[in-house]
């Protein structure tokens, strides 16, 4: 145990549990939109869903724990790994230091992380706290997402939540970037597998999240 603890303290130890941590993260997003997708499915689809998670509540809370363990093990590994980066050299968290792309997405990873960190406590303290207060076959859990006033009918909720989303693609795409360094993929004859997987995490899931405020707040 020891030396598991003596591993995650070497810099490459911290950036392995910053990839991996952030890659489980990124699975998660995968089952979160899919829930949210059923925004569109209406009030009784997404009612029901809800409701079904409420049902297996104490899988839901371990699962809740993990997560949070999970998220809170990618942040701290980031901070760590950031103030290595700028104790090392000026321009710090860089995949490919010729690249003007990398750059900009090296520049604006600890904003946009700081900013997905706020936005996920706005979005635990709004949805998630109100549907924990809300019981029984006839909580309406849809008209709180929608229809509330922190719900996405709010132009500046939606907005918010939009531009949040926008900051966490970034944030992914250069962490994925990061993570293929980090496991020696960046160069491997894997490299254009990986890259195209990748493109699901950093562009399409953000994109799913983003059409529920977008349509919400501004189409329906």
């Amino acid at each position: 145990m020891t030396w598991l603890l003596q591993f995650f303290q070497s810099s490459i130890g911290k950036k392995i549990l910053m990839a991996v941590t952030g890659l489980l993260l990124a699975f998660f997003l995968i089952a979160h939109l899919a829930g949210n997708l059923m925004l569109f499915g209406g009030p009784e689809m997404f009612n029901n869903y809800v409701l079904s998670l409420t049902n297996l509540k104490p899988l839901v809370r371990i699962a809740e724990a993990l997560l949070t363990l999970i998220f809170l093990g990618h942040v701290f590994s980031g901070i760590r790994v950031t103030l290595e980066n700028k104790k090392a050299k000026p321009q710090s968290y860089q995949v490919a230091p010729r690249s003007a792309t990398s750059n900009f997405y090296s520049r604006t990873m600890a904003v946009s992380g700081s900013i997905v960190f706020i936005f996920l406590v706005f979005h635990l303290q709004t949805f998630w706290w109100s549907f924990q207060k809300m019981h029984g076959n006839d909580a309406d859990f849809y008209e709180v997402v929608v229809h509330s006033p922190i719900g996405f009918n709010n132009p500046l909720v939606a907005v918010f939540y939009i531009l949040a989303l926008i900051l966490l693609a970034l944030h992914l795409r250069h962490g994925f970037q990061s993570a293929f360094q980090t496991f020696g993929l960046a160069d491997s004859r894997y490299k254009g597998i990986v890259e195209k997987t990748a493109v699901l995490f950093w562009l399409i899931i953000p994109l799913g999240f983003i059409s529920i405020p977008l349509y919400f707040g501004f189409i329906k």
